[in-house]
Parts: structure tokens; sequence; C-alpha cells
């Protein structure tokens, strides 16, 4: 894969409603570390440049979500995000980086859970139980 199927272009459309949400998204998008963003009024859109291995389509949109903008919920802008969203991860994952999590792993808990726990063969159920027949 080369570097130019790394280096993605996307627009990101937002809802008629709350109108003026574009140039702020894009300023907001702008502050973000190696993304480029511009906003495109007109198509009441922002369009992104970014690295794939620096950040993910979905990783952006949840971004703005989480700020309260409200995307394009249009069935085609979901069709076309699902599609985008799957492609992206497909590219990372034959690309062998680890998947970027937008949370902390939950699994992070159960591993320190389980350093505190007593290992090996261990059986809370008291004797009389066990050899109950």
């Amino acid at each position: 894969m080369s570097s130019s199927d790394l280096k993605k272009q996307r627009e990101i459309l937002f809802a008629k409603f709350p109108p003026g949400q574009v140039p702020e998204a894009a300023d907001d998008l702008g502050h973000l570390d190696e993304v480029e963003a511009a906003p495109k009024i007109e198509k009441r859109a922002v369009a992104v440049a970014y690295e794939l291995q620096q950040h993910t389509l979905q990783e952006l949109e949840a971004h703005l979500e989480d700020k309260g903008y409200h995307l394009d919920n249009t069935l085609m802008s979901k069709l076309t995000r699902a599609l985008i969203h799957y492609v992206e991860d497909t590219q990372l994952h034959n690309l062998g980086a680890p998947e970027k999590r937008l949370k902390r792993s939950s699994q992070e808990a159960y591993v320190h859970a389980w350093e505190h726990r007593p290992h090996g063969d261990h059986d809370d159920t008291p004797p009389e139980w066990r050899e109950y027949k």
C-alpha cells in the first residue's frame, strides 16, 4: 500500500439544523493534530484531509458529535459513512496497525482484577459441598 493510499480526503456532511455549524466545526477539526479542515458552506460540509495512521473518519465524526454537532443522517450519508468506516478499518487491519480505541479498554479492568486474585486451582465451594453425592 503506498503512502498516497493512506492520505485521506473526505467531506463530512452536516444536518440543516442547527444552521451555522460548518464554520465552527471546520475550526474545531482544524485544531486537531495532523488534520486539515476547510468549510464548504454551500454544500453544508467540511472537507477534511488526514493520514489514516493518525485519524479515521469515524474518530473525527465521533469527535464532532461529542462536541454537539449534528451530522447529516440521510440514508445515503449513513451508507456512505458505513462504507468508508469499513474500508478504513480494513486498511488499518491490513497494515497490522493496532486498533484505535475511542475509549479506554474495559478489558484492562479485568486484567487488574485478575492480578489481585490468587491463581491456581482455587475453588470457593466448601469442602462438604464438593464431596456431596
